[in-house]
């Protein structure tokens, strides 16, 4: 069954705590260990290395009132985030997010989201004009994301 051979896989990256996968909407929510930081790009490695793409991923992740709005960019957890088609919150505890970067959506998703934002960093999943690289930020990757 292909969800265990990538269940299997993903339970196998360090920073991984848990996976659920959702076999009807082909997507996997996976919940980080606390402190252990995360690069989404390594699970749509391990997915593909397993011989499958990647259609969805969605992250539980631990925030301490990080406010977001729409095309606003915060850095959280290690990881320079990019917010599409959110409403203006201040994100407090555990929240689901979905990623939705070229590489773990589908062409359709992705032409999408291209709609709801004008910023280059989407396109590329690198640090454009748009962005500014905050302190703490070890790369110029850009993760973009949804709640």
């Amino acid at each position: 069954m292909c969800s265990k051979a990538v269940n299997n896989a993903l339970v196998k990256v360090p920073f991984v705590a848990t996976v659920k996968p959702n076999i009807q909407e082909s997507t996997y929510e996976i919940t980080l260990k606390p402190g252990a930081g995360f690069d989404p790009d390594v699970l749509s490695k391990v997915v593909s290395g397993a011989g499958f793409s990647v259609s969805g991923l969605k992250a539980v992740v631990q925030f301490n009132g990080v406010k977001i709005a729409n095309d606003e960019h915060v850095f959280n957890n290690g990881l320079y985030m990019h917010f599409v088609n959110v409403t203006p919150q201040q994100l407090q505890g555990e929240k689901t997010i979905t990623f939705i970067d070229k590489n773990v959506v589908s062409a359709k998703a992705f032409k999408k989201y291209a709609k709801l934002t004008a910023m280059k960093c989407y396109e590329t999943g690198a640090m454009a004009g748009c962005c500014s690289k905050p302190a703490g930020a070890t790369n110029n990757r850009v993760i973009h994301v949804t709640i």
